[in-house]
């Protein structure tokens, strides 16, 4: 699990992201398509059309830094909306991660 400070906001791109892209490529999405400042300290998490892929991008100051994870069975559990950003607490995240439906 990824060391989430206490501040730090986490955001869910809803909607279906392109899971071939890497860290710039995400971090270009954030800025163009969110709105936002991808080297801002807060974390974004994406994930693909098959469900099964998350990919996690968090600039911590230093650097950016690029968490995936892949399920062997099961889908991630992510919210309904078709576009936009979904804030979640660091818990609901560990959630997340920890618990596929």
């Amino acid at each position: 699990m990824i060391p989430v400070p206490s501040q730090v906001r986490i955001w869910l791109a809803v909607g279906r992201t392109d899971m071939r892209r890497g860290m710039q490529g995400l971090a270009l999405q954030v800025q163009e398509t969110l709105g936002r400042d991808p080297h801002a300290g807060d974390i974004y998490v994406f994930r693909g059309r098959s469900g099964n892929l998350i990919k996690i991008i968090w600039h911590d100051g230093l650097g950016m830094s690029l968490y995936a994870k892949r399920l062997e069975k099961g889908r991630f559990l992510w919210p309904s909306p078709a576009d936009g950003t979904v804030s979640i607490s660091p818990a609901q995240l560990a959630y997340m991660l920890d618990h596929t439906c």
